[in-house]
């Protein structure tokens, strides 16, 4: 795979300090690497209608991947403010506005299940695209469950979580469709594997409920832009025959944006995408990442 990430001069944040990502070492005796002991957030800057440059719900992200390390007990010896800052400086070093973000704490040298006395801090930026395009996606109901809440931290963002959505991604494309639907360990439908799923019907929106998905900041904010927009919101353990007779549905993360969802296993949703609640809830988050007011969403391109 091509490295569309760093070139020679792009500099990163590490342990502190602002280097050129191609010199950067981690110990390849790092607990992280071997067990996945680790934690990371996935963050994205915009170039806001000011012309500024705008990190979205950077104090939310940087809040939760403390929470994260807590859950995990890795040593956390870094504020929100400072990481924001040096963010923002790794933006500006590398001139980049519309980013995605990725910090990673990351552990030492520990081939051992023993505690650790410290840890490790990166952030590294890149330009992204939406990270499930921008086209309505043909959606598989995966074989792959969603972590057990009573073996996993639900809340927490931690590096060997995601073996299990790659391997739910995967095998839906290898299916020849676009992304996958995990369900939870009772068999309701819970979230893709790196976003989180609303579904709308009759102009109310459903969700599924916590415990077997992870918070969404991007979540937590659709459920903001439906309070601000009087539309009604409910979350509720969704089954996935309940799910397919939805009018229309959607993914929604930080990586991915806000994405509609064409069908689920071959069931076409109904609705015409641009006519729903769930189209105008897009043109809100468009609206915040770009800095301006949600009462703009009617008069904003898409």
């Amino acid at each position: 795979m091509a490295n569309n990430y760093y070139n020679d001069h792009t500099v990163i944040y590490h342990n502190g300090l602002f280097v050129k990502a191609r010199d950067a070492r981690i110990d390849l005796y790092s607990q992280t690497m071997h067990y996945g002991y680790g934690v990371f957030e996935g963050i994205r800057s915009y170039r806001l209608a000011s012309g500024e440059t705008g990190i979205f719900k950077a104090r939310q992200h940087f809040d939760r991947l403390q929470q994260s390390a807590a859950a995990l007990h890795l040593p956390y010896t870094y504020t929100t403010p400072q990481l924001i800052e040096a963010t923002y400086k790794v933006l500006s070093i590398n001139h980049l506005q519309n980013a995605y973000i990725r910090p990673l704490v990351y552990a030492p040298a520990n081939m051992t299940f023993a505690p650790n006395t410290h840890s490790h801090i990166v952030i590294e930026a890149w330009e992204m695209q939406p990270f499930l395009g921008e086209q309505l996606l043909r959606v598989m109901t995966s074989s792959y469950q969603r972590l057990n809440p009573k073996g996993f931290h639900m809340h927490a963002k931690v590096c060997g979580h995601y073996v299990n959505s790659i391997l739910a991604s995967q095998e839906a494309k290898r299916n020849g469709y676009d992304e996958a639907l995990m369900t939870d360990n009772e068999g309701n439908a819970a979230e893709a594997p790196g976003a989180n799923l609303f579904y709308e019907k009759d102009g109310i929106l459903y969700t599924p409920e916590l415990g077997n998905i992870l918070p969404g900041i991007t979540r937590a904010t659709v459920l903001e832009i439906c309070e601000a927009l009087g539309i009604e919101v409910l979350t509720k353990k969704i089954s996935v025959e309940e799910l397919k007779q939805a009018d229309t549905a959607f993914f929604c993360g930080t990586a991915a944006e806000i994405i509609g969802i064409k069908s689920i296993d071959d069931t076409i949703f109904p609705a015409a995408w641009e006519s729903t609640l769930s189209k105008r809830i897009q043109y809100a988050y468009k609206c915040l990442i770009a800095g301006l007011p949600i009462a703009e969403t009617e008069t904003l391109v898409a």
